[in-house]
């Protein structure tokens, strides 16, 4: 047995997604999100299995992951923070977002705290959301207009 493989649920969805592309190849984004919703994140398994069902090299499936922010490389907290540092937010104040996240969490971009509850890290690209600068995403919310204190906020609710 392989490391990782799709539920059955999933590899029927995986079945879904192929036929919508008339190149195997273009049906390489939908199905790594597949692998990542099962598992939480796109393992080393995951990246040669999705590799291996649309008949791809490792490694184009490793450059793509490694250019989408959306994917996660290991598992993450069971919050997990994006800070925009693109150039309106880091004119706002992302820096300083950044700085109050570090010290509140007691971890770096990239890391997750110690019990496992949150996980963060800056994102280069631009998160589309400008209008309230800075910003950050918690999971699938968008919170803006974000002061340090308006963070520690943010993290109180997060621990009730």
């Amino acid at each position: 047995m392989k490391e990782f493989e799709f539920t059955a649920e999933n590899l029927e969805h995986f079945e879904e997604i192929r036929k919508r592309y008339p190149v195997k190849r273009a049906a390489l984004l939908p199905t790594l999100h597949l692998a990542q919703e099962q598992l939480g994140y796109v393992s080393e398994a995951a990246e040669t299995y999705v590799a291996e069902l649309l008949d791809l090299p490792v490694v184009d499936v490793r450059e793509v992951l490694s250019f989408y922010t959306l994917f996660h490389r290991r598992l993450p907290g069971r919050r997990h923070i994006r800070v925009c540092m693109s150039l309106s937010c880091w004119l706002r104040g992302a820096k300083e977002i950044e700085s109050r996240l570090a010290s509140q969490l007691g971890v770096a971009s990239g890391e997750t705290s110690p019990d496992g509850a949150i996980s963060w890290e800056t994102v280069p690209d631009c998160m589309g959301a400008c209008e309230i600068a800075p910003m950050l995403q918690m999971n699938k919310d968008y919170h803006g207009d974000l002061t340090p204190e308006a963070v520690d906020q943010l993290l109180e609710k997060t621990r009730e």
